[in-house]
């Protein structure tokens, strides 16, 4: 299969922003026939709705999506999109390796990357924007997030079924989304500090900067902004997404 061309191979220039999206998982929770980032939504599968997303970002100088070396599914959609079959067991080695990728279509150390979840189909450009914005001028980077909004509960060690153990204060809690934005070089050293333990404990790019003593920028997110994993999440999308096409058409 022949490379493809990189997004710019100049060495010069300012920093640029790349969006990678891992798109790997087999989404065994979902409860569908087939990896959920490829079932239908709302006229779409899913995702083609999260990259058309980042298509309407015009300060992106490319996107790469991460699938599975054997997938014959995914193809590229756009000419700012790249798909590589480099895809890991676990979401970091599939960031890892996309990172990679990445290098070597022309990303250097000091461009910014945003790791974005192919399941997160509902971000809007706007939302990828006002991250941009607050990440930009930031010397760590950072994700968009969500202030908790419900009571925490922990449960109690050893009840079956589950009972609560502790109310935990929320004020200080997140939920975090993507995309996460980091520079190249702090992301791929942070994640390459964990490629020989299988990247156990880094549950997200945040984390394995986090690891490494740094404190990334929390932007407040929408709460539309979900991962979708299980069926009832797919009704839930579906009807959002329905509602921006409604919306579309009378504006």
């Amino acid at each position: 299969m022949e490379s493809p061309p990189p997004f710019d191979p100049r060495p010069d220039g300012p920093p640029r922003l790349y969006a990678l999206i891992p798109c790997a998982g087999t989404g065994s929770r979902a409860g569908a026939n087939g990896p959920k980032q490829y079932q239908a939504l709302a006229g779409q599968r899913v995702i083609d709705h999260t990259v058309q997303a980042f298509l309407g970002v015009p300060s992106l100088a490319g996107i790469g999506v991460v699938v599975a070396p054997d997938d014959v599914v995914y193809r590229s959609p756009h000419d700012r999109v790249r798909v590589w079959h480099v895809g890991g067991a676990s979401r970091a080695h599939s960031v890892f390796h996309g990172l990679r990728a990445l290098a070597g279509a022309g990303a250097r150390e000091q461009d910014w990357v945003l790791v974005h979840d192919a399941a997160r189909c509902l971000i809007r450009p706007a939302d990828i924007e006002a991250l941009i914005s607050a990440c930009v001028p930031d010397a760590v980077g950072g994700l968009l997030a969500l202030p908790l909004p419900d009571t925490l509960k922990q449960t109690a060690p050893g009840q079956t079924p589950a009972r609560v153990g502790a109310t935990v204060e929320r004020h200080d809690k997140w939920l975090a989304q993507t995309p996460q934005m980091f520079r190249w070089g702090a992301l791929y050293g942070a994640l390459e500090r964990h490629e020989a333990d299988g990247f156990r404990g880094i549950t997200d790019e945040a984390s394995a900067l986090e690891a490494g003593g740094a404190h990334p920028l929390l932007v407040p997110g929408p709460a539309r902004n979900f991962k979708v994993t299980y069926p009832e999440d797919f009704a839930m999308a579906e009807a959002l997404l329905n509602a921006d096409a409604r919306q579309e058409l009378t504006s």
